[in-house]
């Protein structure tokens, strides 16, 4: 049941969410048994991104032992799809003055200004200590950093990499220096490795974390040959758990986050009694590259780096719409130019529009966009003499755990980081590039207030271990339904009937999961359906409790900005299984 705590507000019936998972019969910590491995560390990193390696590396570095759980393998973290490239003030003439206006005028009026002031103050030392650590940026004729321009940003101050696969270098550079690490340092990393269920004693403090190694993760990945051979459920005691999973796109049909985004920190988090907020906004890319009414799944992203460099956006009959939708026209905020797209698809019955990028030359475009032109060759695309065509499709999650400026989540020992976390920064709309950096920063400080709290004698969790009454998991043969409703209902454009219909068809899959969904011996494809299931029945409920448009979260029968709506939506899920949502003030400047 979903219990909204506000003044005036209306209680929605809403059916239970389980606040544990079956990890198996005999497995530790999911219903007494003492069956399974165990090992233990002082933290334990869940996701190799780039603010989980980078929380593993300070964490490493401040004389902790750490373990890092990875669903896939080490170098498989989402970071590595990022193309566009980092932001941050590293030219003379910009400022980190000028870095948290942009930051601040693309939130809507919902970013923490503290935090906004941390990300852009810190921001440009953590780009610096990446290069230091081995990363190669793009270079100018003068040896200096490369710096572009991308939509919300009024300077060149995106830094990148091998064009556009930033990404992809960032995580190398942070993946061999966690490989470089000897034997003796103290990490281990648990590859083909699910994150259960956080873990909590009897006061209600992260105590460690359930986890379910996959058979063909037995001889663990190790960035150390000191890592042990596991497989099946255990549990790896810790004084700190971080949530560095990723974010949310897989509860949608069309996304360009991989197939591991499946919402896990959220749910985790949620599951343990943390707070979420902002779920409502999510951010559609404007262009990602269409592939017909029936794809599902990851699709290829089309950077906004090409837009920076000058390519537009045209209708089916040639016109560059953008102009008349905002003076900035395709270097509007994200959630500007996707609302200008499906307004133009709307007006004209057209299920995609274009980008043409032909004027900048194919030379120029080889060059600059190395693995967005080999990509869309695969289907037959030249960007050089074609026009590509794009839809928005679901890209970042803005919103996530709630933490405050050290990553420190609602729970005791939990923290969070990187998309699937919400400092604020980001509030209903992220700046683009600005992601890379978040990650970056508020993992540093994340390891560093770890480890002083350790040394303080902090975070001891007790021996009892709560594994909580409920239990359950979601067949994974409800995924596709999840998705159809999510994108129905919380997709690009909501309205009042759409979500009321997706909360009933999410209500139904609940049920039928109550009914049906436990099976004998669960794995990873019910877990997924299981995080999915939870985080859609939130972001749902959030959703059609905002009777706003505000950045990435548009209504179309609520089309304009409410300034009785500049709150922050947190939700929490109790131990009886309900959903309860308050709300927070958000900070004026």
């Amino acid at each position: 049941m979903l219990l909204v705590e506000a003044p005036g507000a209306l209680t929605t019936p809403h059916s239970w969410l389980p606040t544990r998972l079956a990890l198996g019969p005999g497995a530790p910590g999911a219903g007494g048994s003492d069956d399974g491995w165990r090992d233990d560390v002082d933290a334990i990193v869940v996701g190799t991104g780039v603010a989980g390696l980078t929380a593993a590396l300070r964490l490493h570095r401040r004389g902790l032992r750490v373990a890092v759980v990875t669903k896939t393998v080490l170098a498989s973290g989402s970071t590595r799809w990022a193309q566009g490239g980092i932001a941050a003030a590293l030219s003379p003439t910009d400022s980190a003055e000028a870095h948290l206006r942009d930051t601040m005028a693309a939130g809507g009026g919902l970013c923490d200004p503290e935090a906004v002031r941390v990300l852009v103050t810190d921001g440009p030392r953590r780009v610096r200590g990446l290069v230091d650590l081995g990363a190669r940026f793009d270079l100018d004729p003068a040896g200096d950093l490369a710096l572009t321009r991308e939509g919300g940003h009024g300077a060149d101050r995106i830094a990148h990499a091998g064009g556009d696969a930033t990404g992809e270098e960032i995580s190398r550079a942070l993946v061999q220096a966690l490989e470089a690490l000897p034997s003796t340092a103290g990490v281990v990393v648990y590859e083909h490795a699910m994150a259960v269920d956080v873990v909590l004693d009897g006061d209600g403090a992260v105590c460690g974390l359930a986890v379910m190694i996959e058979p063909n993760g037995a001889a663990t990945g190790q960035a150390t040959s000191g890592a042990p051979a596991r497989a099946g459920a255990g549990v790896i005691r810790a004084r700190a758990v971080v949530l560095a999973t990723g974010g949310i796109g897989q509860v949608f049909r069309s996304t360009t986050n991989p197939p591991e985004a499946t919402g896990d920190g959220a749910a985790l988090a949620l599951r343990a009694g943390a707070a979420l907020a902002d779920l409502e906004f999510v951010q559609f890319h404007p262009t990602v590259l269409w592939l017909g009414g029936a794809a599902r799944g990851q699709q290829p992203l089309i950077s906004e780096a090409l837009r920076g460099e000058g390519a537009t956006l045209v209708d089916e009959r040639g016109v560059r719409f953008m102009l008349s939708v905002d003076s900035r026209a395709e270097l509007a905020p994200r959630d500007v130019v996707a609302r200008g797209i499906v307004d133009r698809m709307r007006d004209s019955g057209a299920d995609h529009v274009f980008l043409d990028a032909r004027h900048l030359g194919r030379s120029f475009l080889r060059q600059r966009f190395p693995t967005i032109m080999a990509r869309l060759g695969e289907f037959g695309i030249d960007m050089g003499t074609d026009l590509v065509p794009v839809s928005p499709a679901a890209h970042y999650h803005s919103g996530g755990v709630r933490t405050d400026l050290v990553g420190r989540t609602t729970v005791d020992g939990l923290y969070a980081v990187g998309e699937c976390a919400c400092t604020g920064v980001h509030g209903a709309n992220r700046l683009a590039s600005n992601s890379l950096l978040e990650g970056l920063v508020f993992a540093a400080r994340l390891g560093d207030d770890i480890a002083a709290r350790i040394a303080a004698g902090e975070l001891n969790p007790g021996p009892t271990v709560v594994s909580g009454a409920q239990v359950g998991v979601t067949a994974a043969s409800a995924v596709s339904a999840i998705q159809r409703s999510a994108s129905l209902g919380p997709g690009v454009v909501r309205a009042a009937a759409s979500l009321a219909a997706a909360a009933q068809a999410l209500d139904t899959i609940e049920r039928d999961a109550r009914v049906s969904g436990v099976v004998a011996v669960p794995g990873r494809a019910e877990w997924e359906a299981s995080n999915l299931l939870q985080v859609a029945v939130a972001l749902t409920a959030v959703a059609a409790r905002r009777s706003e448009s505000r950045g990435g979260h548009v209504r179309s029968d609520h089309p304009g900005v409410d300034d009785r709506w500049r709150l922050r939506q947190l939700v929490r899920l109790h131990a009886d299984g309900t959903l309860h949502v308050t709300d927070e003030e958000v900070p004026r400047v």
